[in-house]
């Protein structure tokens, strides 16, 4: 491939399908996942980074090997490998002594950084530590998140935001109900935050709808909020934007209620009801008997015109014997 005026041009055609699958699209891939660990990493955060890693599969890259890099500090290693694997959502673990079993929850817009915030481990239980059954890999997760912090203070909004967009997982265009087997549960109390991973059963109710039971599949988190970095108003307003071909067009004239109704508005001329024309039923019509009745009553009775020279003259008289 060259590079000419900041515009790459392909040699071949392998390189031309590798920029086609990189290029913008309307409708962008799922987000793909990188998951690296710093310099130092205790065994609670490889451990952690690996159980993630599980929940995220196939949509997730794991690097093995030590990144020394310091994101709230320099950011561009990060960046780097974000553009070299084309990943838009990141998870950096580290450990020191000023803040041990560390967490960094990020992602990037145009392989820049975004949003990045950083969690504490308190608490950790494994996937394996928990002797249950277990999702098949690529479930998609519903993600159910308690507690006011969620919904009133600003950095756990954007936390809230981070990890829908985190956990999410691909678009689904149809729910199965059987299909609905991971849930992840995010409560915001005290300050910290529990991340809790359950198992969704279908039982037998004796009716149609099944009964539902949670059952703890791990990994289990409890966690505490540290630094965050996030983008201004004006950069995350811009990186929510929709492209117009994806807009969808508003009809005029039509509403919808809060049930889904759709209603419609429709202009028409002042009518004259009395040049309406409505349905002819049979018990309506008149019948003939009556339309002569009718016609015989209409007509004016007629006068029998006699002769006035046969009137006046005079009637012969007879001798009877």
């Amino acid at each position: 491939m060259t590079q000419l005026d900041g515009v790459i041009k392909p040699k071949t055609k392998r390189s031309k399908r590798f920029l086609d699958r990189r290029a913008p699209k309307l409708t962008e891939d799922v987000k793909t996942t990188m998951i690296m660990k710093g310099g130092n990493a205790s065994l609670t955060v490889t451990q952690a980074l690996k159980d993630i890693y599980s929940l995220k599969k196939p949509n997730a890259v794991l690097y093995k090997k030590k990144n020394i890099t310091r994101p709230f500090e320099d950011s561009t290693s990060l960046e780097f490998f974000s553009k070299k694997t084309d990943c838009s959502l990141f998870l950096f673990g580290s450990h020191n002594k000023k803040r041990p079993n560390n967490l960094i929850f990020g992602r990037m817009f145009d392989f820049h950084v975004l949003d990045m915030v950083e969690l504490g481990v308190e608490k950790y239980v494994a996937l394996s530590e928990i002797k249950n059954s277990k999702c098949p890999e690529g479930t998609k997760p519903m993600l159910v998140f308690a507690g006011e912090a969620f919904d009133t203070d600003n950095e756990h909004k954007r936390l809230k935001s981070l990890l829908i967009d985190f956990f999410r997982g691909p678009t689904a265009s149809a729910v199965r109900l059987a299909g609905l087997e991971h849930v992840l549960h995010f409560t915001a109390l005290d300050g910290k935050i529990y991340m809790r991973s359950y198992r969704c059963m279908l039982k037998k109710s004796g009716c149609r709808t099944p009964r539902i039971e949670l059952e703890e599949m791990g990994p289990s988190f409890d966690l505490v909020l540290r630094r965050t970095h996030l983008a201004s108003d004006d950069l995350y307003k811009l990186a929510h934007r929709k492209p117009k071909a994806l807009k969808a067009k508003k009809k005029k004239n039509i509403s919808h209620n809060v049930f889904g109704t759709k209603f419609g508005r429709v202009h028409m001329q002042k009518q004259d009801l009395a040049k309406l024309q409505t349905r002819k039923m049979k018990g309506l019509r008149k019948r003939r008997g009556d339309v002569v009745a009718e016609d015989q009553d209409a007509q004016a009775p007629k006068v029998v015109k006699v002769d006035s020279s046969a009137a006046e003259a005079p009637v012969p008289q007879t001798d009877m014997c």
